[in-house]
């Protein structure tokens, strides 16, 4: 299956209609953005395999020790580990952190990403994923809600959501979903869309026992058929 030409462009638009409906994020604030492009690019290294909760509060205890990243670069790494320990992977993460300030010190002379607002978003999306510890997901969040560029992070629940619709097989790994549904989904709507996709899987497409009674996608989606729901 060619998931490009599986997803038929007026199914993916009523689905990206019916979620903006329901949740607005495309016209609504994105209130995912931490201020800056390097400030995002690590709270986001730091949601790694963990959820948002755990890793603002690691992130925002950093910055409280020490509110500069060149005093994160100076400050003990077993601090460093101790202050970001809730989020998981501490010592990585640390390490990881260390490693792209230095990277990033080294390319700009300074501690900053956002020259890359200038860039095109390949080469923006390359760069960051040139960084240790940056994959697809990472660098598509700092593109969408850091940098203003067209992304779509695909998380777990916009995997299971596309996967559940068809659009996708469980074969295909998430760097592939998020591939292309940047190239099927409009560019102005990319970073909405994924929060609107994000909000659906925790609020109705859930993992276990999914609320397809309630879900606007259901008569659009082969696994509530499946499940022997009819739309309303």
């Amino acid at each position: 299956m060619n998931p490009r030409t599986a997803i038929e462009r007026e199914k993916l638009i009523a689905v990206l209609d019916r979620l903006e409906n329901v949740w607005g994020k495309e016209k609504g604030p994105h209130d995912r953005s931490f201020g800056s492009p390097l400030d995002g690019l690590i709270a986001t290294l730091l949601s790694q395999n963990t959820n948002d909760i755990n890793s603002e509060r690691a992130f925002f205890e950093m910055k409280r020790r020490w509110p500069t990243w060149a005093q994160v670069m100076d400050a003990p790494m077993e601090a460093l580990v101790d202050s970001i320990r809730v989020a998981g992977l501490a010592p990585t993460k640390a390490a990881r952190i260390r490693e792209i300030l230095t990277r990033i010190r080294l390319d700009f002379g300074t501690y900053d990403l956002d020259s890359l607002k200038s860039w095109n978003p390949a080469e923006a999306r390359s760069y960051l994923e040139s960084l240790p510890g940056i994959g697809p997901k990472t660098a598509a969040c700092v593109l969408a809600f850091e940098l203003g560029k067209p992304a779509f992070p695909v998380d777990t629940h916009v995997a299971r959501i596309v996967r559940r619709l068809g659009w996708f097989t469980e074969r295909q790994s998430p760097a592939e979903i998020q591939e292309e549904l940047e190239a099927s989904v409009p560019s102005e709507r990319q970073g909405g869309g994924h929060l609107n996709f994000i909000l659906h899987g925790r609020n109705t497409c859930h993992s276990r026992k999914p609320a397809c009674h309630r879900c606007v996608l259901s008569e659009l989606c082969p696994s509530s058929a499946a499940k022997g729901f009819s739309p309303s």
